[in-house]
């Protein structure tokens, strides 16, 4: 069965307010409880007070569901049977619900309240809340002005009138009850200004400027000239080029602004870096837009990205460098003679060496010789006196309890020190040491510089090829005498990228460096790119170990630039580890 109930409210000027609602099912409750089908909100009633139900003629059976009797129609009952299409008036409280039957079958229930007086009402109007408060109008209206100024007409008055409207962390905080404003939290890179927001909002109602994020970070660099930025950038569609529009009406600065990476309130965290897609829209099919550039367009590092590039030293002797393609034939020419597969043995003499000395293990491995920087992303160079000298040792005569050492790197002062040698012959004092497995060649670790003839014999031995000198070194000739070729070390072989070690420290070395396999000192032994695919894909791969974005790698902005007055940008001169250290502590 359907019933149809009609409430009717009445406002304050007397004007009648009907709302209808349809009822279906078989019963029909009333009470004060809200679980009813119709709730009469009156303390006299209670939680359950009547159910109706239809009968099989047509009726209505009104039933009470607890102890206490209603009124229907002027007369108490506990149970009534009354038909709607002659009507009835059911009275619970100060509500009264008709019955009557609709042109459709369905049986209407009208929902009214009645006033009542109690007594004299002008007496009792004074103890009312409405006799101390304000009517609500007045009260909404009060609201509104409170609001609006403690949170616009203060903080816009306090800003346009404060002195100080110079950009910067260290201004004084004059914009009165500013905090409001904040749509979220600051990173924490800029948690210190959180009661600050005249810092970087210097203008009230203007979007951040980039010269306002240039007061504080003088040091960094354009990702590329202006011009050039706007060049390789893909064209906007329609309603992208329209946003931009509209957003520099209201003083938004273009794609290129700092803002458009760096968005703030965002959340107390670290501040999120550019999205993937903010690097392909330069760098995909960038060369159809800038014809003169040198890079390899690139989209996503597990589907479309140029092979890895390395700068190493192009020549024996010369500090020069090139970038050379990570294809597992790259090369480099050090100055050294050195083979890493033959070190890091576990069964040969080199082996058996280490685990007799203190220190070491059953054999090398790769932390024995390398340390890696204070960042982690690279290793320092190799040192012959921390890293070598436990087993190719550098002294060549003793003095009583006093070993003499050759002084490493220098070999002007070498071949001083052995020629200064005093003249009076003295029995070896390593006595049986020999080199160990291949490297042996029958020889001793030192050299016996009995007399002065054999100290310049001895020198021209030792810097020879088969010397001890040039079993890590490159013989060559200065000035008519015998030398070895300079050595030259990178401590990071990646010109605009970083790669975290300490991020790997789960995987072997070998496991992207094949040292184990590597005989000689040429072998650069860097990871191609399909090593790094191995685990890196792009950032939307869902089955990537590690879902990789371009600022996993890659810094938008140069390390460590000196920005001229003018504009254009121009590098310190320095080591690029250092550069690209500097760079990663900023991020």
């Amino acid at each position: 069965m359907s019933f149809l109930i009609r409430t009717i409210d009445h406002t304050a000027t007397g004007r009648e307010i009907v709302r209808d609602r349809e009822v279906e099912g078989d019963r029909l409750a009333i009470g004060r409880a809200t679980t009813n089908d119709v709730v009469v909100a009156d303390l006299s009633v209670e939680q359950h007070h009547v159910v109706v139900t239809p009968t099989k003629r047509g009726l209505l059976s009104l039933e009470a569901a607890g102890n206490r009797d209603f009124i229907f129609d002027g007369h108490r009952h506990k149970a009534v049977t009354a038909d709607p299409a002659r009507g009835g008036a059911l009275t619970l409280g100060l509500y009264t619900l008709t019955f009557a039957r609709e042109a459709d079958g369905r049986t209407l229930v009208t929902v009214t309240q009645e006033e009542r007086e109690f007594g004299d009402r002008d007496a009792v109007r004074g103890f009312d809340l409405a006799s101390a408060m304000p009517g609500k109008r007045a009260a909404a209206w009060i609201g509104v002005l409170l609001i609006l100024g403690a949170f616009l007409a203060v903080p816009i008055w306090s800003g346009l009138a404060r002195s100080d409207k110079q950009p910067g962390a260290d201004g004084p905080d004059q914009v009165a009850w500013d905090t409001s404003w904040s749509t979220g939290k600051l990173s924490l890179a800029h948690h210190s200004l959180e009661n600050n927001c005249e810092a970087c909002h210097v203008e009230p109602f203007v979007s951040v400027r980039d010269e306002t994020c240039l007061s504080c970070h003088k040091d960094i660099g354009d990702h590329a000239k202006r011009d050039r930025l706007a060049g390789a950038r893909g064209p906007m569609g329609t309603g992208e080029a329209l946003l931009w529009q509209v957003a520099e009406t209201f003083g938004k600065e273009g794609p290129e602004a700092c803002t458009t990476c760096h968005t703030e309130h965002e959340g107390a965290g670290r501040m999120e870096p550019a999205a993937q897609q903010f690097c392909s829209n330069c760098h995909d099919a960038m060369d159809t837009r800038l014809s003169d550039t040198a890079l390899g367009n690139a989209h996503d590092f597990g589907t479309a990205h140029p092979e890895l590039q390395a700068v190493v030293f192009a020549e024996v002797g010369s500090d020069e460098t090139r970038r050379v393609t990570l294809d597992g034939k790259a090369r480099e020419a050090s100055g050294l003679r050195f083979p890493h597969a033959m070190h890091l043995s576990e069964t040969n003499g080199v082996a058996r060496m280490a685990g007799n000395l203190p220190g070491y293990g059953e054999a090398l491995v790769c932390s024995d010789c390398h340390s890696p920087t204070a960042d982690r992303n690279g290793f320092l160079p190799v040192e012959m006196e921390s890293a070598c000298e436990d087993c190719h040792s550098l002294v060549y005569d003793k003095v009583g309890s006093t070993f003499r050492t050759l002084r490493h790197g220098d070999v002007a002062q070498m071949r001083a020190d052995l020629i200064a040698m005093d003249r009076a012959p003295r029995a070896p004092f390593t006595r049986g040491l020999r080199r160990p497995g291949e490297f042996k060649r029958g020889g001793r670790y030192f050299q016996d510089f009995g007399r002065p003839t054999r100290n310049y014999l001895g020198i021209a031995q030792a810097l020879s090829e088969d010397g001890v000198c040039g079993e890590c070194h490159i013989p060559t000739t200065v000035a008519g005498e015998a030398s070895v070729m300079p050595v030259f070390q990178r401590d990071h072989y990646f010109l605009n990228a970083r790669f975290d070690h300490e991020a790997h420290e789960q995987e072997d070395c070998t496991s992207c460096h094949a040292a184990d396999t590597s005989s000689k000192a040429t072998d650069l032994l860097m990871p191609t790119l399909a090593t790094c695919r191995e685990c890196h894909m792009g950032a939307e791969a869902v089955k990537a170990e590690v879902p990789s974005t371009c600022a996993m790698c890659h810094s938008y902005h140069p390390p460590d630039f000196r920005r001229r007055k003018d504009g254009p940008l121009s590098p310190k001169p320095g080591r690029i580890a250092g550069l690209l250290s500097i760079a990663r502590g900023r991020e």
